[in-house]
């Protein structure tokens, strides 16, 4: 085969669609190990973020990230930071070595006193690593026992431990005791707790919103209910004003809709992903003791379904809306029916009075042009008679007279037939 025979044009986007399978390594974790991960939201913009890891990359003589990058690593102190930019936040990730007792103080870490946050703290997790011994069994008794998950992952190679509480920095607290597991195994058993704990945080957030809305919406069925029930005795009378009331709390629903809208679409995406990754745990109970996925499912469950209720809620209601909108408008349309039908038959009386007046003025007018016209007749009669023509002028100008108004009455005629005719 000779080099380059398949040097073709690639597509602009190939190289990112073949690097994104690549762009999230497992981190390879070797017990015992401490991991913090911290997940800031974005209120101001992803480029906070982007200059808080380029100003700590260059601090420590590293490169700082393109802008364009959703990966960065750096060396820091004992152990290696990586920064991941996600859509709404971003997650920091560091791992360094354990202290010699679970949950123990950690001296060196970067998000001392000299760190800068980049947004508000949405997620905090601290995760430790240690091989199976006395000392790790006896973290245990560190853990509430009313919300302690504990199982067996990965065929018995390794148990997982949290309650989901906070320790005095304000992290989620979670062991892995490793029996045996690889380097990659650990690495890949860590990234979905991680996620696990970081996304169901997420998701969480669409139940305040959630929660605020509902009495909202109860305030505008409320509404609804009240307009529909005006509309049974006093739908004619007041259509114009039930319209605009109705117009109103669908404006109102409408936004409350549109604000909710990306959140609510979040949330059960961010519970997508923790369904996913639970899964892949494979968990095993330990006898006497909750697994992640039954915890998990009891909690977040409910709170999912309190989003989905409220979206159900919103659109349901948004189609009762538009049904009455659409009854009231048939009012109004009925009562401007009938309104044109009166103004109709009022124009045209209106019109007949004017083809009755216009003839009795055509009348007048044919009497007074005949008369003006008989007079300047009578006037040259006279003069024919004063200068000796053989011609009674009161006799003559008697006889024009029906013959002047005939031809008046025949020329105001022709002249309104000819204006019907023509449309003028």
């Amino acid at each position: 085969m000779s080099k380059g025979s398949f040097a073709f044009p690639g597509h602009p986007e190939r190289a990112v669609a073949l690097g994104e399978i690549h762009a999230r390594p497992y981190v390879l974790v070797r017990a015992p190990r401490v991991i913090f991960q911290l997940a800031f939201m974005a209120e101001g913009g992803l480029s906070v973020h982007h200059a808080v890891i380029s100003e700590m990359s260059r601090s420590r003589g590293v490169s700082p990230p393109a802008t364009d990058a959703r990966h960065h690593a750096l060396a820091c102190g004992p152990g290696t930071l990586r920064w991941e930019r996600h859509t709404e936040f971003s997650t920091w990730f560091w791992d360094g070595p354990a202290p010699e007792q679970f949950g123990g103080e950690v001296a060196i870490h970067p998000f001392g006193d000299g760190f800068s946050p980049p947004g508000s703290l949405m997620s905090g997790i601290r995760l430790e690593i240690r091989p199976d011994g006395a000392e790790a069994r006896a973290a245990l008794k560190t853990f509430d026992p009313a919300s302690l998950c504990h199982s067996e992952v990965k065929n018995g190679s390794a148990t997982i431990l949290t309650d989901f509480r906070q320790d005095g920095d304000g992290l989620t607290r979670i062991l892995i005791i490793d029996r045996g597991l690889t380097e990659a195994g650990t690495g890949a058993l860590v990234q979905r707790l991680l996620d696990i704990e970081t996304y169901r945080t997420l998701a969480m957030l669409g139940l305040p919103l959630a929660q605020s809305l509902s009495p909202e919406i109860r305030r505008i069925e409320d509404g609804l209910t009240a307009v529909t029930q005006r509309m049974k005795a006093h739908a004619r009378e007041e259509a114009d004003t039930m319209l605009g009331e109705i117009t109103r709390l669908a404006a109102e629903l409408e936004a409350n809709a549109a604000l909710s809208l990306y959140r609510f679409g979040a949330s059960r995406a961010y519970d997508d992903i923790v369904r996913e990754r639970v899964k892949m745990l494979d968990e095993t109970p330990v006898p006497g003791f909750e697994t992640l996925g039954s915890f998990l499912q009891r909690r977040l469950a409910p709170a999912m379904r309190t989003c989905q209720s409220v979206e159900e809620r919103q659109a349901n209601l948004s189609r009762k809306l538009s049904r009455a909108t659409g009854l009231v408008r048939s009012w109004i349309d009925v009562e401007l029916e009938r309104q044109n039908s009166v103004l109709l038959t009022s124009m045209d009386r209106r019109a007949n009075l004017q083809l009755r007046l216009q003839q009795t003025v055509e009348g007048l007018s044919v009497a007074a042009i005949s008369y003006y016209v008989v007079g300047l007749f009578g006037y040259l009669a006279k003069w024919l008679e004063t200068e000796g023509f053989a011609v009674k002028s009161s006799a003559l100008t008697g006889l024009s007279v029906p013959v002047v108004i005939l031809g008046i009455w025949w020329t105001v005629r022709r002249i309104r037939h000819h204006h019907r005719d023509t449309g003028d």
